[in-house]
């Protein structure tokens, strides 16, 4: 978390204005405007490895530690997930 801040930084991007706002009570298209984080495990991974070199400052993290990383983590977690149905699957089906 802290590399991703150094590198905003760095980079000087612009994190936008605050929203002091119900986000659920604005409109959809009010929302489409609002840049959002991944929702999912799988998502975050893409992300990760879509944008890691932030990482790789100061030799904190290796290449190959980002990628095993990703990879344990869509092997142990992400694909053993999507093998299980999920608790509200199972509630609604159990007795079909």
């Amino acid at each position: 978390l802290m590399l991703a801040g150094l590198d905003g930084i760095k980079r000087e991007l612009d994190p936008g204005e605050p929203l002091d706002a119900d986000i659920y009570e604005l409109p959809a298209a009010t929302l489409e405007k609002i840049a959002t984080v991944p929702s999912s495990l799988e998502a975050s991974l893409d992300a990760l490895e879509a944008n890691s070199a932030f990482l790789l400052e100061g030799d904190v993290f290796t290449p190959g530690l980002i990628e095993a990383y990703i990879r344990y983590k869509r092997e142990a977690e992400v694909d053993a997930i999507r093998m299980r149905p999920h608790p509200w699957e199972f509630a609604l089906y159990h007795d079909a």
